[in-house]
């Protein structure tokens, strides 16, 4: 029994991070985080938007971070920023990034439509969008905006589907935004190339055609 509550401790260890953490990056641009642990101590990457607000001038605020994340109990804390490449491919920013927009009075199908035309114009293969709450009257329900390729169940569903999750704040009630991405170079199990292969040696009807008409003006 040890065992089994060691590992729900290290799970809630790292989601209290996690909270406390999207908390505090918010306005960088949060788009994921990963924690391992090494035998120097735990390796904390910090995946952003604009990593420079995080790192702080003259890296003040990563040191306040680090020291912050000693209060939670990981075993000598080292921070890492990593600036996100595509930040439209990334399912945690574009979910964080639609909380906001909502918060800011954005009417929900007009921002679920944008980022979903966002997302795949920047190359996704497939684009989920669930906004969830009390959208237009006091019965909260749930809205989606579909396009492309999306995967629900199976392995595929885990390994290639990038997912995000956020909440939006209003005076109403709470949003949830739930954002699932394909991204493009993910190979789908269902895609099938067919590629042109020339034999050696065999040939073609117009290669026939012209031999056989050579060979009659030959006997003419």
């Amino acid at each position: 029994m040890a065992v089994e509550r060691k590992f729900v401790e290290e799970r809630v260890k790292k989601l209290r991070v996690k909270e406390w953490i999207v908390d505090e990056v918010r306005n960088a641009g949060f788009g994921g985080l990963n924690i391992v642990r090494t035998p120097l101590g735990t390796q904390v990457t910090l995946f952003v938007e604009r990593p420079g607000l995080v790192i702080g001038r003259g890296g003040r605020r990563i040191k306040r971070l680090t020291d912050k994340l000693k209060e939670f109990g990981l075993d000598n804390p080292q921070v890492a920023v990593d600036e996100i490449d595509k930040p439209e491919l990334n399912a945690q920013l574009m979910a964080s990034l639609l909380a906001r927009a909502l918060e800011r009075g954005w009417y929900f199908r007009k921002a679920g439509y944008r980022f979903l035309y966002r997302i795949m114009e920047a190359g996704a293969k497939g684009c989920e969008i669930e906004i969830s709450g009390k959208l237009t009257s006091e019965r909260a329900r749930t809205e989606k905006f579909v396009a492309g390729t999306v995967i629900h169940t199976g392995e595929p569903a885990e390994s290639m589907v990038d997912e995000g999750f956020d909440i939006a704040i209003k005076k109403l009630g709470v949003y949830g935004v739930k954002v699932r991405i394909i991204p493009p170079d993910v190979e789908l199990p269902d895609e099938i190339y067919v590629s042109d292969v020339n034999l050696k040696g065999e040939e073609t009807p117009s290669e026939v055609e012209e031999v056989e008409n050579g060979g009659d003006k030959g006997n003419e």
